[in-house]
């Protein structure tokens, strides 16, 4: 009966996230989305639905929340003004904007922001964390409902290159992982009243991956936290470690899931699969020829993609992690690819996006869009559109 439970709390929350985008990197923090309208052409006459001017700085990604579009940024002579702004959908109008002033530190490296984490949504509520650490929760209108200055609770979680971990929400615990030199922790935060539930102690060395959700045994919801030790698994609702893996990880890219499965920036990459045999979780493969670079790995079906620092897009095998094939795109990339469908959607430094057929023996790019600005943050794929974002603007792209 309890597995049965915990199986309809699964699939609860994917109803929940069908249609939407609720997070960085989308349903489990995967980049994979199930839309179909995504187009696989891209041009600027045709798809460009709309382009809206953002006030201030950025690399976070949009999130989508039925017909509406949620997007944070930074303005001011030391990016000490946060912006929480909501857009309709389907035209780009401005529908609300709250700005908030940082109570935490603002130093971040020069091509990054303090727009950095992606914000979060339950479907209800809209959670924005900045790298000052300022972290608001706002219903859908714009109403501010409470708000945590984190580097005044724990003054030494800060670092100058700025901070960009995005925080998930499950079971109405906002989990925040903030990782520094200094001072590292991770933070089960109550959605509705914006006070810790937990908190536990993390490596003291700076990271910026983004924790990822996984189903574990008996279909129990679990979020996985990355750090250069390795992978630790902890029960949301408690912070309690469920299990650990201890070969290290890399501290950029985040890993991807598929499923029961976890694919770690480790040696290349290692395949993790929780197990109902009465173990955790078993290690399936290591595969170093797919070691990604700054970009996180995408899983679609039975293969997996990584981006290295060349800008070669390899292609490997889930079940074994033997490498299959190598395109080289048009580099280079900070941003993490995206999928819908048998298409691959990726923006390059320079914001050019590029449009890789999965399908094609060796992939092959079917398109491309210059959108003119440079572009670092992840894009975003929600309510048929497909969503960048520079520090000067927010694009929907739609099929014609």
């Amino acid at each position: 009966m309890r597995r049965i439970l915990a199986m309809v709390c699964f699939l609860v929350v994917f109803q929940v996230w069908g249609g939407d985008w609720l997070q960085f990197r989308g349903p489990q923090g995967a980049g994979v989305s199930d839309e179909t309208q995504i187009p696989t052409t891209l041009d600027a006459k045709k798809n460009i639905a709309w382009k809206k001017a953002l006030p201030g700085r950025g690399l976070s990604s949009a999130i989508i929340v039925g017909d509406r579009v949620f997007v944070t940024c930074t303005s001011g002579p030391n990016q000490e003004r946060l912006h929480v702004i909501c857009l309709n959908a389907a035209d780009g109008s401005s529908l609300w904007e709250r700005q908030f002033w940082a109570t935490g530190r603002t130093t971040c490296h020069e091509k990054i922001s303090v727009a950095a984490p992606t914000p979060v949504s339950d479907g209800k509520r809209i959670i924005a964390l900045f790298s000052s650490n300022d972290l608001f929760c706002l219903d859908l209108d714009g109403n501010l409902l409470w708000l945590r200055g984190l580097m005044r609770d724990y003054p030494n979680a800060s670092n100058g290159l700025g901070l960009a971990s995005s925080p998930v929400v499950v079971d109405g615990v906002v989990v925040t992982q903030i990782e520094t030199d200094g001072e590292a922790f991770v933070a089960g935060i109550d959605a509705t009243t914006g006070l810790n539930r937990w908190k536990i102690d993390r490596p003291k060395k700076a990271n910026w991956t983004s924790p990822s959700i996984l189903r574990g045994a008996q279909g129990a919801m679990l979020v996985t936290l990355q750090s250069s030790t390795g992978i630790s698994a902890i029960d949301p609702k408690t912070g309690v470690e469920v299990w650990k893996y201890s070969d290290g990880a890399s501290t950029v890219p985040s890993s991807a899931v598929r499923g029961d499965t976890l694919y770690v920036p480790s040696s290349g990459i290692t395949a993790l699969q929780t197990s109902t045999d009465g173990q955790p979780f078993k290690q399936l493969w290591k595969a170093s020829q797919l070691r990604p670079a700054t970009a996180s790995p995408v899983v679609v079906d039975e293969r997996i993609y990584t981006l290295n620092d060349a800008g070669v897009l390899t292609c490997g095998d889930t079940t074994e992690g033997k490498r299959l094939w190598q395109l080289r795109l048009k580099g280079p990339f900070s941003a993490t690819p995206l999928a819908a469908g048998q298409h691959l959607y990726l923006v390059n430094e320079k914001g050019l996006a590029q449009v890789v057929d999965l399908s094609k023996p060796e992939g092959q790019v079917v398109s491309e869009l210059d959108l003119g600005e440079p572009i670092i943050g992840t894009p975003s794929i929600g309510g048929g559109g497909l969503y960048f974002r520079s520090d000067g603007h927010l694009w929907k792209i739609i099929k014609s």
